[in-house]
């Protein structure tokens, strides 16, 4: 852990300069260094709004490893008024990916934190969102499997607009019922909404960015930028797509028999 958030810190200058190339063999060789007994490292991928937060975060605890969430990141830094707040309050609200070199620098400082606490592995979601980044990744560090969350998109944009966060708890919820039929082959979505406790209700607020003119754009974004860090991983045979089939009651015990994971009732786990 602590190599993969030195080299991240390192990379975060070396890669925009002339040498990047240069800099970015050294790090492989360094790499190749690493420990090799460790927790899973593993990359949640998929469109905005699909639902990578929420799976991460539950497979997370099931694995014993923290889910480290870049969205969360450029939130926190956005809340805490420091020097990037204004910069990035700008790029978020236009629906714009943040640059590598922010988001590299976010989260090798949450890596760095994770360390003193003593965390061991992973589960990143929302990086890498560009090849660069996961150029970067794969230089410092082995990534043991990258699962690929898929959602028809008419329903990610319902999801995304439905999305409520309460402001006294932080809870995140979300107020869509979404009940889709069938068209063009793609097969009828149900999905619940997944409703506050009584006493976060009137407390709910929208996110600045979760407007259909934002969303569209952020979709539109990740079909530009993203979609070739999935070709990226499903050539290095590590991609697992995912189609969510409905909502939580529906993919969750799925997703884990994709991933070969039991969640019995004492809440541990055995990953075959």
């Amino acid at each position: 852990m602590a190599i993969v958030h030195r080299l991240l810190r390192s990379t975060a200058a070396a890669f925009f300069s002339p040498a990047a190339a240069a800099a970015r063999g050294g790090l492989s060789a360094l790499a190749a260094e690493r420990t090799l007994e460790r927790n899973v490292q593993w990359v949640f991928l998929g469109c905005p709004g699909v639902g990578k937060g929420t799976y991460a975060s539950r497979l997370s605890q099931l694995v014993g490893v923290p889910h480290i969430a870049t969205g969360d990141l450029v939130r926190e830094e956005l809340a805490s008024s420091g020097p990037l707040s204004q910069q990035l309050a700008e790029i978020v609200n236009q629906g714009k990916l943040v640059s590598d070199e922010i988001i590299i620098d976010l989260l090798s400082k949450r890596l760095e934190r994770g360390e003193t606490k003593g965390e061991s592995g992973f589960i990143l979601d929302g990086f890498p969102r560009t090849v660069g980044q996961a150029e970067i990744l794969d230089s410092v560090t082995e990534i043991d499997l990258v699962v690929n969350l898929k959602l028809r998109e008419d329903v990610l944009l319902e999801k995304c607009l439905g999305r409520r966060t309460c402001s006294q708890c932080g809870g995140n919820f979300n107020i869509a019922s979404i009940n889709v039929e069938e068209v063009n082959g793609k097969p009828r979505m149900y999905m619940p909404p997944l409703l506050p406790p009584a006493n976060c209700m009137s407390k709910l607020i929208t996110r600045a960015d979760d407007t259909e003119e934002v969303v569209k754009k952020r979709l539109h974004i990740y079909n530009e930028m993203s979609r070739p860090v999935e070709e990226f991983y499903r050539k290095r045979g590590k991609l697992l797509e995912f189609d969510l089939p409905g909502g939580i009651p529906e993919s969750w015990p799925k997703l884990l028999q994709a991933l070969n994971i039991e969640d019995h009732d004492d809440k541990q786990c055995a990953v075959a």
